[in-house]
C-alpha cells in the first residue's frame, strides 16, 4: 500500500468529506479481471494480478476518506465450478497477497476480517488467513472483510442449520425468531449493512452478494473493470450516494421528519 495520497487527491478526498454522509459501509463485487486481460491479449492470471493493484488503492483510499467498513467480493462459493487450473491460480493469487500485504496492513491501522466457508479454502490459506486475521485484529482505522467461498445463499442457510439446531436444543423458542435474531446467525452479524454497493463491469446483477443485507443498499454499477477501478472511480460511486435520498421504505417527508435517526432505526 504505497502512499498515493497527492495534492490533487487530498483536495477531491476533502470535498467528498465536505459534502457530509458518507457511506459508513461499502461493499464491491469486483468483475472484469477476465476481460481486462481479454481485451489485451493476455492470459486470465494477469487480469487477476492487476485487480490486485486496484484492490491496495481502494482500500488505501478507504481508509484515508474514513470509511469504516470495506466489503470485498473476492471469491464466491460458485467460482469453485471454474476450471481447476484457474482457481488453483487464484488460491495461490490469494495466498501471496495476504503474504506480503499483512504488514502493509497492519502498519496502516487496518483490520483484515473474513466472511464465507472458511474450511472449504486450502489449509495453507486456512493458516495465512488466521495469522493474517489475529496479527490485525486490534486495528480500528478501517474494517476490510474478504468475501472468501461466500455467497448469500449458503450464509443463509447456514443460519437456517444453526437456527433449527439451536431450537432443537432448546436454547431458542420459534416465537423468538424475528429479523435481528436472524442476523445473529448470519457470518455478518458484527457488521452493519452496506451503505453503498458497487459493482464494476457494467453487468446488472447483484450474483449472491450479501442477499439479506443489500435490501436497502443503494446500488451503484460502473461499465469500468475492476482492473482500472482506481479511486477516482471510487469517488465518482461515493459522489453519486451522497446526492440519494435513502428512504428505507419511507416517504420523504418522513425522513426529513426522523433526519438521522432513520439511519439508526435500519441498522
Amino acid at each position: 500500500m504505497k502512499k498515493s495520497n497527492s495534492t490533487e487527491d487530498q483536495k477531491l478526498q476533502e470535498k467528498l468529506k465536505l459534502k457530509g454522509n458518507l457511506p459508513k459501509h461499502i461493499a464491491i463485487i469486483m468483475d472484469g479481471n477476465g476481460r481486462w486481460a481479454k481485451k489485451r491479449g493476455l492470459p486470465r492470471v494477469a487480469g487477476h494480478s492487476e485487480g490486485v493493484k486496484s484492490v491496495r488503492d481502494i482500500v488505501e483510499a478507504c481508509a484515508q476518506l474514513g470509511i469504516e467498513y470495506l466489503t470485498l467480493f473476492a471469491f464466491s462459493t460458485e467460482n469453485w465450478r471454474r476450471p481447476r487450473e484457474e482457481v488453483s491460480t487464484l488460491m495461490k493469487l490469494l495466498l501471496r497477497t495476504l503474504k506480503t500485504e499483512t504488514d502493509e496492513l497492519h502498519k496502516n491501522n487496518i483490520r483484515l476480517r473474513m466472511i464465507g466457508d472458511f474450511e472449504s479454502l486450502p489449509e495453507e490459506v486456512q493458516n495465512q488467513l488466521k495469522e493474517a486475521i489475529k496479527k490485525t485484529e486490534n486495528n480500528t482505522r478501517l474494517n476490510l472483510i474478504l468475501a472468501l467461498s461466500y455467497s448469500g445463499r449458503w450464509d443463509i442457510l447456514q443460519a437456517v442449520k444453526k437456527i433449527s439446531s439451536d431450537i432443537a436444543n432448546k436454547k431458542l423458542r420459534k416465537s423468538e425468531i424475528d429479523e435481528n435474531i436472524f442476523k445473529k446467525y448470519l457470518s455478518t452479524s458484527e457488521f452493519p449493512e452496506p451503505d453503498l454497493l458497487i459493482r464494476t463491469s457494467g453487468e446488472m446483477r447483484v450474483s449472491n452478494f450479501l442477499l439479506w443485507e443489500i435490501a436497502y443498499t443503494e446500488l451503484y454499477v460502473t461499465e469500468t473493470l475492476w482492473p482500472d477501478f482506481r479511486r477516482k472511480e471510487l469517488y465518482k460511486a461515493i459522489e453519486d450516494y451522497q446526492k440519494r435520498e435513502r428512504k428505507f421504505g419511507l416517504v420523504s417527508e418522513q425522513i426529513k421528519g426522523y433526519g438521522r435517526n432513520v439511519f439508526t432505526l435500519k441498522r
